[in-house]
């Protein structure tokens, strides 16, 4: 919901900003300004997904990518579970609904699952994760992600936190 709200503020903007110039572009023809109009909203919607990533309460991550979404769990859900030394990841192929429990990691101190953020069909694992886990340690948001799927229902993205709603949620814990 929140993420619809800033595209749509986004477009707005947009609208402003642009449709003189897509009127001019397209020597005043409205129907045309519009269908320009909707191209630029498309992309300013693309561009907001693409450089953003999505929490979940149980402190996953997801960063989308032309319909793949890459999974990984956060940098406080790793602090919190120490050195990992062991990661169970969804094999290729398998279809994930959100929610579901996809995998497992081990720490010294604890164990826990894996939950998808998003529905999707794997499409990668992290086979450097399985074989080195300390990876999620030392880059939880780069080398160490988990795996990764095409999306199959985009939408799902709205129901999870930007960056700001997710160090509002972590401060809230303490």
């Amino acid at each position: 919901m929140v993420i619809s709200n800033v595209v749509k503020g986004l477009c707005r903007v947009s609208q402003q900003g642009i449709v003189s110039t897509c009127r001019r572009v397209h020597n005043g023809n409205a129907k045309m300004a519009k269908v320009s109009l909707r191209f630029v909203c498309f992309f300013c919607t693309l561009f907001f997904l693409h450089f953003r990533s999505f929490y979940t309460k149980k402190h996953e991550w997801v960063k989308i990518d032309a319909g793949i979404g890459t999974i990984g769990i956060s940098k406080f859900a790793q602090e919190s579970l120490g050195e990992v030394v062991f990661a169970q990841l969804p094999d290729v192929g398998k279809n994930i609904s959100s929610g579901d429990e996809c995998g497992a990691l081990e720490s010294v101190k604890a164990a826990g699952e894996v939950y998808s953020p998003v529905s999707g069909i794997v499409t990668e694992k992290n086979s450097a994760v399985e074989s080195s886990p300390a990876l999620i340690n030392k880059s939880c948001y780069e080398d160490g992600w988990l795996f990764r799927l095409k999306l199959s229902k985009p939408e799902e993205v709205e129901q999870l936190m930007d960056q700001t709603s997710y160090d509002t949620y972590l401060k809230d814990l303490h």
